[in-house]
């Protein structure tokens, strides 16, 4: 039996805040990592902080909940990088579109998302998994 391997690598780190906190969050991120802040046209509730972190998107988005922060990992088999990560103790909570939320281990956060990063960048840092 031959197995499928599947890549996963961390994409973004993802720092929530309440919906009315949301830009006084990107304002204050920005300016103590001294990068720009730069809303997402396209996704309103998402903006960037341009290149905060080499590598590794990080983004406000506001959120209908509590602060926190979460993490976003990107795979080309979502489905075997949830079974991968529930496999090691995490458990889902919830499903939107192509993003699996899953708690793991003491609580934080993990989205499971389709590949958003730049392929050439996927392929480079990705690791295989069996």
């Amino acid at each position: 039996m031959v197995a499928f391997m599947h890549r996963s690598r961390m994409y973004a780190l993802i720092i929530d805040a309440p919906d009315e906190e949301a830009s006084a969050a990107a304002g204050f991120w920005s300016a103590a990592l001294g990068v720009s802040a730069r809303p997402d046209a396209a996704e309103p509730q998402f903006t960037r902080l341009v290149d905060a972190v080499d590598g590794l998107a990080t983004v406000v988005q506001a959120v209908d909940g509590p602060p926190r922060m979460h993490i976003d990992v990107e795979t080309d088999d979502v489905g075997a990088e949830v079974e991968r990560l529930v496999g090691l103790g995490a458990t889902e909570v919830s499903c939107w579109l192509q993003c699996h939320v899953l708690r793991a281990p003491g609580g934080h956060l993990v989205c499971v998302i389709p590949v958003h990063s730049d392929p050439g960048l996927f392929a480079a840092t990705a690791r295989t998994w069996d």
